[in-house]
């Protein structure tokens, strides 16, 4: 395990972390909005480099020990172009690229605007990049119809106090524990233990037990652009979470259906989480789909 901070062109400092054998195929993991790269729980990264993969995860700007800019303006966009400074920090060319929720946002700008940095594409509990993410939370309010499914008014109400500063680590930490319930949902039995766990390694990690929220503040991609992906080149699986109460299905399918030959798989009782119950056929699915892509370039 090697840990390094990534100065990017505009002069940011991300925060890195690879584990496993330098030399086996390079997979790339991003997180979603608000989250550090502990995010990806260790034994989720260790599943991964037990498959013989060379893992790297990071820190967002304004999360965890990268730099914070205090909500300045920037895009998600320019959170891309983090991504692929982190591959060049590393010295990376190409890698397999795994992105849960904005992480799949940002995946998908990379298929567009990075594509050779690519290997394989795999975009976890997240939206294509047509859909409008601050109008659907809008008409889940209004309970305006809409096209595709919204977010629930639960998950709506408990993302809307993210930025209100908690008085001390144990408040931050109910807070934390009583969203992620929402977001694993109820298809599954909810191990508070182990998020209490990983979210106390968070804290630990970042050195604030507030909670960011400035990718909230970030430009947003122009929904223009999710005609584009019919022209994404990249092998793609995306994975569907049946009980996802922020992108519920059929979010994934539509996001397959826009990427020439992309395969939507759903993972059975997968919320907007990564529980350790569900790690095996998440891990699965993920080996699998870059190993397609190894076994035929070798």
């Amino acid at each position: 395990m090697t840990e390094r901070h990534i100065t990017t062109p505009d002069g940011l400092r991300l925060w890195s972390q690879t584990h496993g054998d330098p030399t086996d195929p390079p997979v790339l993991l991003i997180m979603g909005a608000n989250a550090n790269a502990l995010g990806w729980p260790d034994e989720f990264v260790a599943a991964l480099t037990a498959h013989r993969l060379h893992v790297l995860r990071y820190d967002h700007r304004d999360t965890g020990r990268s730099t914070h800019l205090d909500m300045t303006g920037y895009s998600l966009a320019d959170m891309a172009r983090d991504a692929v400074a982190v591959l060049d920090g590393h010295g990376i060319a190409t890698a397999h690229v795994v992105g849960l929720s904005l992480g799949g946002t940002l995946g998908q700008l990379l298929a567009l605007d990075h594509r050779d940095r690519l290997r394989t594409l795999t975009l976890m509990v997240t939206a294509a990049l047509d859909v409008d993410f601050a109008e659907s939370m809008r008409r889940a309010v209004t309970g305006e119809p809409t096209d595709l499914p919204t977010p629930t008014a639960r998950i709506i109400t408990a993302m809307a106090h993210r930025a209100d500063p908690a008085p001390d680590r144990e408040t931050a930490l109910h807070r934390r524990i009583a969203e992620w319930r929402l977001l694993v949902g109820d298809a599954i039995p909810f191990d508070e233990a182990e998020f209490r766990r990983w979210e106390n390694a968070a804290i630990d990690h970042a050195g604030s037990y507030q909670q960011p929220a400035a990718h909230a503040f970030a430009t947003p991609v122009p929904i223009e652009r999710g005609a584009e992906l019919r022209h994404v080149t990249t092998p793609t699986l995306v994975i569907q979470g049946p009980r996802d109460p922020i992108n519920p299905p059929p979010h994934g399918q539509h996001l397959a259906d826009l990427i020439p030959g992309a395969r939507c798989t759903s993972i059975p009782g997968l919320g907007h989480a990564l529980p350790s119950a569900l790690h095996p056929p998440i891990i699965a699915a993920i080996t699998d789909h870059i190993g397609q892509f190894e076994r035929t370039t070798t």
